[in-house]
């Protein structure tokens, strides 16, 4: 079942970033504050990183761990990508479509995601066995709790990123006038 919700979460997740392209491209319409390159290869980034995660969701662990771990890398990577590009969005997109409170703590969740992925990474790339109970006294155990740790911040900092969207979901095309909110 947890793979499972795993997909269930990829996709709500590019559903998301596809309602958010659909966002940027209709006000960039108005304003013209990003190119719609800059805005089709954020949504393309983010894409990605949610069939990164239907991998993850789709290849267990233990059973194919080459496969799963590529997929957690793309998961994460492009994520991270993603949420930095769109940081660069909504500062673009000031004063217009986003408020200084809501690009800094973008900005915020995007560097402490960044910050997370690379020791992430460069821990669980030490990792010389793929197991799924660790014990403290085990070796690579400080590898896999520093990357365990990592991962958890990389995933909240994805979530939380996703709850700054709320109030530009709520926000409807006729609530623009002159390109400014309302």
């Amino acid at each position: 079942i947890f793979g499972f919700m795993i997909n269930v979460s990829a996709f709500l997740g590019a559903l998301t970033m596809y309602i958010k392209y659909l966002i940027v491209k209709e006000q960039n319409d108005v304003t013209h504050f990003v190119s719609p390159c800059f805005n089709l290869l954020t949504l393309y980034v983010g894409i990605m990183g949610s069939v990164g995660l239907g991998i993850v969701a789709s290849f267990q662990e233990l059973a194919v761990p080459a496969v799963h771990d590529g997929g957690a890398l793309l998961a994460f990577v492009s994520g991270a990508v993603y949420i930095f590009l769109q940081t660069v969005i909504s500062y673009k997109s000031r004063p217009q479509w986003s408020t200084p409170c809501v690009c800094h703590t973008r900005l915020f969740l995007s560097v402490m995601t960044w910050v997370a992925v690379i020791p992430m990474i460069a821990c669980a790339s030490l990792i010389s066995i793929t197991k799924i109970d660790w014990n403290p006294g085990e070796k690579d155990y400080v590898y896999h709790f520093i990357s365990a740790i990592c991962e958890w911040t990389v995933a909240f900092g994805f979530v939380f990123f996703f709850l700054t969207y709320i109030r530009d979901f709520q926000v409807s095309m006729h609530d623009y006038q002159d390109g400014k909110i309302h």
